[in-house]
């Protein structure tokens, strides 16, 4: 077990270290390993677990949720979430700094992905922010972290890679990430609330001019997040009122979306071939590494890697949690070379059946491993969310790590307690009986 170990080990970082494509090292890893150590035919088990991955019911939703996820992202939907929640945000210690984290939690909703509720909301809270003479440093700082909620909130994307290669349902998974995603996004609040009255200066002296709104204005400011709000209707409400399946209601938001962007006026022939070519090259990237990823994996269990791995590890009488705090550091540790994504699909076809025979279920670890990817994606040098920041704001990409220090930490700390309280995640789906 050694030699295969130290083979596919040397394989999959020596493709990663030439710069390979992460989906063709994958495959090359698992393929080659299976023609070297297994004398059967390659090429038509290869073909058989392409088959079956590729055509999974439960992956025909993420194609549609990033056509969605383009759409939205070629609206003025950002300004329209802006102007309905800047009113009440500013009621709170810390005012407009709110509409970061309550934002990112909606626009999540609606896209599944943290690279684009980053950007999008990112586009017009910075510079409302920065007009108003917000303190920047918590202004990115409370950005970053809160774009992160873009891989629990659901519809997630990553959500849905992770059921479709762990064989668990797409839809227990969305219901295991409403509480966790509402309690961190509450912890992000809670941290600007105490920051921003511990220093004073981070918010500007002078009245805001939403602060003196008559009730009956701010009121009236929701009508802003309607289209948000019927788009939300109609993908989680539908989903969970078991009315459709994810598939289902990512049509259905794909609909909405256009529905949008049409009563916008943000639709033409130029945004659609922009919105087309998007989805594509996304769709492709990520079929790419799915598919590579189901190779690898469907290798790891024909050689017994997981298994052997999983005894290994159960021979070190560690104790569950002791078990996952390895986990979780390990990751931790890869986020400084290797995006979330990547680490996912790599790490999951050995990591799932340790956890798995450690008591744990595979919804819970699901949350769990997002968790793991959101902190990789404030955590330098990887970190997406921070290049996407630097790029809205052209602050020094150390100015913006250390303004996100804090919501790194609060990162860390919930997945400690996420840890040893699983049912932060198992509650919500255990209680409305998912199937």
């Amino acid at each position: 077990m050694g030699t295969i170990l130290a083979t596919m080990a040397l394989l999959l970082f020596g493709g990663l270290s030439l710069g390979i494509w992460v989906g063709l090292t994958l495959a090359m890893t698992g393929s080659l390993s299976l023609y070297i150590f297994k004398s059967i035919p390659v090429d038509r088990l290869v073909a058989q677990y392409a088959w079956n991955v590729m055509t999974t019911q439960e992956l025909l939703a993420l194609p549609l949720f990033i056509v969605m996820g383009e759409i939205l992202f070629r609206t003025r939907i950002s300004t329209s979430l802006f102007q309905g929640l800047a009113p009440w945000a500013s009621l709170l210690p810390g005012k407009l700094l709110h509409s970061n984290v309550i934002g990112c939690s909606i626009f999540a909703a609606i896209s599944g992905s943290s690279a684009a509720t980053t950007q999008v909301v990112g586009r017009v809270t910075l510079a409302e922010l920065d007009r108003r003479n917000y303190d920047r440093r918590i202004s990115m700082g409370s950005l970053a972290g809160a774009g992160t909620l873009g891989f629990l909130v659901p519809p997630s994307n990553i959500l849905i890679v992770y059921g479709v290669l762990a064989q668990v349902s797409v839809l227990k998974l969305f219901a295991a990430g409403l509480v966790p995603a509402i309690l961190l996004a509450a912890c992000f609040m809670t941290w600007i609330m105490i920051h921003t009255t511990w220093d004073k200066t981070l918010v500007p002296a002078s009245e805001d001019a939403f602060t003196a709104m008559p009730w009956r204005e701010r009121f009236g400011a929701l009508r802003h997040l309607a289209p948000v709000a019927f788009l939300i209707a109609a993908v989680l409400g539908s989903m969970y009122g078991g009315i459709v399946t994810p598939s289902e209601a990512a049509a259905a938001g794909v609909v909405g979306a256009l529905a949008i962007a049409t009563f916008q006026r943000d639709l033409n022939l130029a945004k659609l071939k922009e919105v087309g070519l998007g989805a594509v090259m996304t769709c492709s990237m990520i079929a790419l590494i799915i598919l590579g990823a189901s190779i690898l994996g469907s290798a790891s269990a024909f050689l017994g890697v997981g298994q052997a791995t999983a005894a290994f590890v159960h021979g070190l009488n560690l104790s569950p949690f002791v078990l996952l705090l390895v986990l979780f550091l390990g990751y931790i540790v890869l986020g400084s070379f290797l995006e979330g994504f990547s680490i996912i699909v790599i790490t999951l076809p050995i990591v799932l059946p340790m956890v798995m025979a450690a008591g744990f279920s595979a919804i819970w670890f699901g949350i769990f491993l997002v968790i793991a990817v959101e902190i990789v994606q404030v955590h330098p040098p990887i970190g997406f969310n921070l290049f996407i920041i630097q790029g809205i704001t052209g602050a020094k990409l150390w100015e913006i790590t250390k303004a996100t220090l804090p919501y790194l930490i609060i990162l860390i700390l919930f997945g400690v307690a996420l840890i040893a309280f699983p049912e932060i995640a198992l509650w919500l789906p255990n209680r409305i009986g998912l199937k």
